[in-house]
């Protein structure tokens, strides 16, 4: 008689491994913990493996979780998010310290799933590890990108931009002066940013200008979707070995989708920006960050890695940011 196991048997038989290697981990540096100087606090109630994840349950709302966390256990704790340890402060005086003094200890951000497979392998600024690469692109964004020479050479942007809304607007309230004129002001307002946005990075409208081929709205889902996989928990940020838990929902199919879709779009703004710069013809009024980014990068290394790939992740910053103002 042959003895076989069933997938099922070795999924279960795996995980009980892993589980008595992590509580062995735990009872391991439990006890090197206490050799160790002064710690911040812990709340009560930490469970093995999944840490302090059930009390930010969806019964109330995490920040008021934590805030009530903080009146208990005093301005800067310590809760365990899975296998990963957080630092959470609610003081401005402790927060300061942290980015002043300590700042380097806290420059560096947590890897995850999506800006992995979505952020050129954490290549973006905000969640780029401190280092070499990391201090060049800072450099990169605060003096050449974000300096106020740069911004008031892009100032009007913003002004044209809302000149055309409001022409827009008043044109279809003359076009139907005996009725009401209805408008999708989020719709709008929406567009507006965006256009503020892609004449910054790319020098050019995305609505508004009746464009031909179907770039905006792929633009604009995928960036949309990005952003909702960024924000989403994904089980391998906090507990690794059960990642494959991520695959099976389907979310890095989905990531590796609009990691495509996305360089895709990056791609053609900076060869279309090549181009111009190799064209005789090329009068620009406006120096939008590409232009500048190129004149920077192409004239030289840039920490070890390729310049595409700097561009595009830092080009991916900018949509994040204005996304987060379109949606408030």
């Amino acid at each position: 008689m042959g003895f076989s196991l069933q997938p099922q048997d070795i999924t279960v038989f795996g995980l009980l491994l892993a589980t008595i290697c992590l509580l062995l981990a735990t009872v391991f540096n439990a006890k090197g913990n206490k050799k160790k100087g002064k710690r911040p606090q812990e709340p009560s109630g930490r469970w093995p493996i999944i840490g302090h994840l059930h009390l930010l349950g969806a019964d109330k709302l995490p920040h008021r979780t934590l805030g009530d966390m903080a009146d208990k256990y005093g301005p800067i704790f310590c809760i365990h998010l899975g296998l990963r340890k957080a630092l959470v402060v609610s003081s401005w005086e402790v927060a300061k310290e942290c980015y002043t003094t300590n700042d380097k200890v806290f420059a560096t951000r947590p890897r995850s799933l999506a800006v992995k497979l979505m952020g050129y392998d954490h290549a973006m600024l905000g969640f780029a590890p401190y280092g070499p690469y990391w201090r060049d692109v800072r450099k990169l964004a605060m003096v050449e990108l974000l300096s106020n020479r740069q911004l008031e050479m892009l100032k009007h942007v913003q002004d044209s931009e809302v000149e055309f809304l409001i022409k827009e607007l008043y044109g279809q309230w003359a076009r139907n002066k005996d009725s009401p004129a209805l408008v999708e002001m989020k719709e709008r307002f929406g567009n507006l940013v965006m256009n503020v946005m892609v004449r910054a990075i790319a020098g050019k409208r995305y609505f508004g200008t009746h464009a031909c081929d179907d770039e905006p709205k792929r633009g604009k889902k995928a960036l949309d979707d990005f952003m909702l996989l960024v924000g989403l928990f994904m089980v391998s940020d906090a507990i690794p070995f059960l990642g494959w838990l991520d695959t099976v929902k389907g979310y890095t199919t989905d990531m590796k989708k609009i990691a495509k879709e996305l360089d895709y779009l990056l791609g053609r703004w900076v060869e279309e920006h090549r181009q111009q710069r190799l064209s005789a013809n090329n009068n620009r009024a406006e120096v939008d960050f590409l232009h500048v980014m190129l004149s920077v990068i192409d004239d030289g290394q840039f920490s070890g890695r390729d310049p595409d790939t700097v561009i595009k992740a830092t080009c991916l910053v900018c949509p994040c940011y204005f996304h987060n103002l379109t949606m408030k």
